[in-house]
């Protein structure tokens, strides 16, 4: 490409940026803020979920049909509702799940969705006659009759007849009346088994229409009129899991994410500029262009926005300067090997290349996997965090190379020192004397074994602490107003036998978290809350947020997670052993990946941490950016075996590793940087996913260098020759004085 055009795309980039950013942020015409096209979830603007399971025997077609008709009534009475952007799928085969975002009284959106509204009409023996299919219209009216209001119904063709045949009969008086108070002339309407109205029937209604009367409230009548409207449902349906998020703690929680976020974006920036001069400029170039992309892709995508989905956007932020760590560190390393500038440049970002695909791709694996398997708060992680691998890929190849190009062309930036090389020829976060991993590989044995064994202790005495999302049960967090005693909130639950767990939360101490394996309906809860108020004078509207997981939600999150778990090491030995053409390569790093995910268990185990949903993408991502770490190596070991022409393997193994310590050492402790203000600043459901996500990245740090790459040397020692011995074999037949020479000249030396 023309020196003068990548002046002209470079400058058009920096205007796209700047005009991107201030798009973005205000707005301008048709476009409007990102935080007006960004939708939220409910973590973030309050609301509610609620999954529902069908109790039925049927299977197949006849299962699927009956699904989608009860997911067809729950659309109509969630519309009904008012409410923006109400999301009913089904989930499953026999499982519905309803996301409310702004319902502000739970209870009565939960009992609205979840009720079965069987709608019945009996004659006074008990005597069936129609039911809610017949009915074609329903509406909330004046009653004319008296001061309230009614609903007004209105019958299909055959509801009409059959409910003329009903009345006639009534009026007829041969009926015997089976119920105390109804009069044998009465036409018994009842929902859901409840005898909401017997109105006595005077004379013979034909033409389809009748009203139901009741001395109705309007919002009764209107509420009644909703869900005979919607229909009967045609499964009976069981909450087995429900949510209600409270918008002000999770607007909070949004707001000290992004102040973290932009910290961590600072930090990085001031640290790659610092290590990488003019090319960390260039970095930063790149990751402000990133970080416009991604969030604009949401916002056009109509992407939903959930407190974990930010935790994947600032990981991915760590990927992306992954990415430009490697092809720096790489560039580096060829001028320090005395090539020019411009050629280092060039060499650099085509042996680079290869690793970042292969490493970004490994990890995107994993995310893939984690999307299609995970829950809801999983796949809104998993969702960003693809998007961020892809963009970074993008980024890297496209402005990160375009700005080092033109540097490397350029007579007034084409020094050394402007790639962050010294005086002395040396550059920093790259060393030069070579580190004998190998030799001490039985001490990382040792260490990885104890932390192993340790876990394993714990975890067999004291069990792992398996929280409300495994186990199954209820969590109730409600904010008292000011600090209550827990032994007072216990006492006043008393009488229900919850057995419950009670902690502080909040600032201050202000809010209470009751949780009970005990999974509590709708019902129950509200129960559970009007106690509190009556004991402490808090009100519905100090309900934080309420979770409901029955036991087989549990059940299915850990098979999940095991499947998902060896979906995706299956998934990146494929992709290994198709991209690197030994099985030594993908086995050492699958066991790496083994250890890694053992080591954060172990963890949990150890501090006796809480095991929710995030665990889950905290170990798949741990699953994703270890094996990161370990292709970087491995694709180094892949080099030096046709390029090395001396040491046995053991020393082609620590070359690798000593070459590829400062950008294994860098990634890691920018990403962590992203991370930390995250854990400090922001609130609870971001900390669940930061912390295994963290020990995570240490894990895997560590195992790629310690564990993976001696497990490499073990499997390479044991098989008759490895692939760079036989290629020494084969280069010393052909000149077999020159490794003699070598060695001669190197002991005249010393």
């Amino acid at each position: 490409m023309n020196h003068n055009l990548k002046k002209v795309l470079a400058v058009l980039v920096v205007i796209i940026i700047a005009v991107g950013w201030y798009l973005t942020i205000f707005g301008a015409g048709p476009l409007a803020p990102i935080k007006d096209r960004m939708k939220l979830g409910l973590d973030i603007k309050g609301g509610v979920y609620v999954v529902m399971e069908a109790k039925t025997d049927l299977e197949g077609d006849e299962l699927r049909d009956a699904m989608e008709q009860t997911q067809a009534v729950i659309e109509e009475r969630v519309n009904q509702m008012g409410l923006a952007e109400p999301v009913v799928t089904i989930e499953g085969e026999k499982r519905i799940r309803v996301e409310l975002p702004g319902a502000e009284d739970a209870q009565e959106a939960i009992n609205q969705i979840g009720t079965t509204a069987q709608l019945q009409f009996a004659l006074a023996d008990g005597t069936i006659v129609l039911d809610g299919s017949n009915v074609k219209n329903a509406e909330a009216a004046m009653d004319n009759e008296s001061a309230g209001y009614a609903v007004d119904l209105q019958f299909d063709g055959d509801g009409a007849d059959l409910f003329h045949e009903a009345t006639a009969t009534a009026y007829s008086g041969s009926v015997t009346s089976a119920i105390e108070g109804v009069d044998n002339r009465a036409i018994m309407i009842i929902l859901d088994g409840q005898i909401i109205s017997a109105p006595v029937v005077n004379e013979p209604i034909s033409g389809g229409r009748c009203t139901i009367s009741g001395s109705f409230t309007q919002e009764e009548a209107t509420n009644l009129a909703a869900l005979i409207e919607g229909g009967a449902l045609p499964l009976e349906l069981e909450e087995i899991n429900s949510s209600v998020q409270s918008a002000k703690i999770g607007y909070n929680a949004l707001e000290m994410s992004v102040y973290a976020g932009i910290i961590g974006l600072v930090l990085v920036i001031l640290l790659m500029v610092i290590a990488y001069r003019g090319l960390g400029v260039i970095a930063s170039v790149a990751l402000l262009f990133y970080v416009l992309i991604v969030i604009n892709i949401m916002g056009f995508a109509g992407s939903v926005l959930t407190l974990p989905g930010i935790a994947g956007f600032i990981l991915s932020v760590g990927m992306a300067v992954d990415a430009n760590v490697v092809i720096f560190s790489r560039i580096r390393e060829e001028i320090t090997a005395g090539k020019t500038v411009r050629v280092a440049s060039q060499q650099g970002f085509k042996r680079a290349m290869s690793t970042v695909i292969d490493s970004q791709v490994t990890t995107l694996i994993a995310a893939v996997i984690l999307y299609e398997i995970g829950t809801s708060a999983v796949k809104g992680f998993a969702w960003t965090f693809m998007i961020g691998i892809v963009v970074s890929i993008f980024t890297a190849v496209a402005v990160t190379q375009l700005y080092v190009n033109l540097f490397a062309n350029s007579r007034k930036h084409a020094k050394k020192s402007f790639f962050g090389i010294k005086k002395d020829g040396k550059a920093s976060f790259q060393f030069e004397n070579e580190i004998h991993f190998m030799k001490h590989r039985k001490v990382f044995y040792i260490i990885s074994i104890a932390i192993l064994v340790i876990g394993l202790a714990f975890g067999v005495v004291r069990g792992l602490n398996y929280g409300i999302d495994f186990t199954g049960g209820t969590m109730i967090q409600m904010d008292m107003g000011e600090k209550v005693d827990i032994a007072d909130v216990k006492k006043a639950l008393k009488e229900y036998k919850l057995d419950p767990e009670i902690i502080y939360s909040g600032a201050d101490n202000e809010q209470i978290v009751i949780r009970t394996i005990k999974a509590l309906d709708s019902n129950e809860r509200h129960e559970i809350v009007h106690t509190i108020n009556h004991e402490f004078g808090t009100t519905d509207e100090d309900v934080v947020a309420e979770e409901l997981f029955g036991p087989s939600v549990g059940k299915e999150l850990r098979n999940n997670a095991i499947l998902a778990i060896i979906i995706a090491s299956i998934c990146m030995l494929v992709y290994i052993r198709f991209r690197f053409s030994q099985w030594k390569f993908g086995g050492a790093a699958l066991l790496g990946v083994l250890h890694d995910v053992l080591i954060v268990i172990s963890f949990y185990a150890i501090f006796n941490i809480t095991v929710n949903n995030p665990f889950i993408a905290g170990i798949l991502t741990v699953v994703g950016y270890s094996i990161n770490d370990t292709i970087v190596i491995f694709d180094r070991i892949r080099e030096n075996i046709k390029y090395m022409r001396k040491g046995n393997t053991e020393e082609m193994i620590d070359t690798s590793i000593t070459q590829t310590l400062g950008r294994s050492l860098m990634t890691s402790v920018t990403t962590l940087i992203v991370m930390v203000p995250l854990l400090i600043m922001a609130g609870d459901a971001i900390r669940e996913f930061v912390l295994p996500l963290m020990v995570g990245i240490i894990a895997g740090a560590y195992s790629s260098i310690c564990v993976c790459s001696p497990l490499y040397f073990e499997f390479s020692k044991h098989s008759n020759l490895s692939k760079y011995e036989k290629q020494q074999r084969k280069h010393k037949k052909k000149n077999p004085y020159q490794g003699i020479k070598k060695e001669k000249k190197d002991k005249d030396n010393k």
